[in-house]
């Protein structure tokens, strides 16, 4: 794909990485095992897109100018900081590339942004199976005790 040594560039999604991103959002779902419709895929892409300071955002890293990965953000409210903080849900890397720093790279764009915008904080969650995503989250943040839980269907 690219050259080992090729540079990793962030930057905002843009309309035209439309097709790529779906690509590399279904990878992203895939591992998850999980799928959403047709219709999930347009309103999150136009959200993405919308420039709205409360939907989410969207970066994409490219190597040889080729999108690669891509981390999705948002801000929100939050009742013990008068700061907004960050969430970042969805951070994927294309496997041929994992382990070129990508995601790291993704992570700190993410960070950059949220210093930017004022906010404090920014947290993720993972699945405890997702080991290699795991061992790169002990080296640019702090696991925290908390549980999750979510309300039955």
């Amino acid at each position: 794909m690219s050259l080992p040594d090729a540079p990793i560039t962030i930057r905002p999604l843009h309309a035209a990485d439309e097709d790529a991103w779906r690509a590399l959002w279904t990878g992203y779902l895939d591992y998850y095992e999980t799928a959403v419709t047709e219709e999930v895929y347009r309103v999150t892409f136009k959200r993405l897109l919308s420039g709205d300071d409360t939907e989410f955002h969207g970066l994409v890293a490219l190597v040889d100018d080729k999108p690669v990965g891509l981390v999705h953000y948002l801000f929100h409210r939050h009742c013990w900081k008068v700061e907004n903080v960050c969430y970042l849900q969805d951070l994927y890397t294309d496997p041929a590339l994992r382990g070129r720093g990508v995601g790291r790279a993704l992570i700190e764009a993410v960070y950059a942004e949220a210093d930017k915008a004022g906010a404090p904080a920014v947290y993720w969650l993972t699945q405890e199976f997702n080991y290699a995503g795991r061992m790169l989250y002990d080296r640019v943040g702090v696991k925290t005790p908390f549980i999750r839980y979510n309300r039955p269907s």
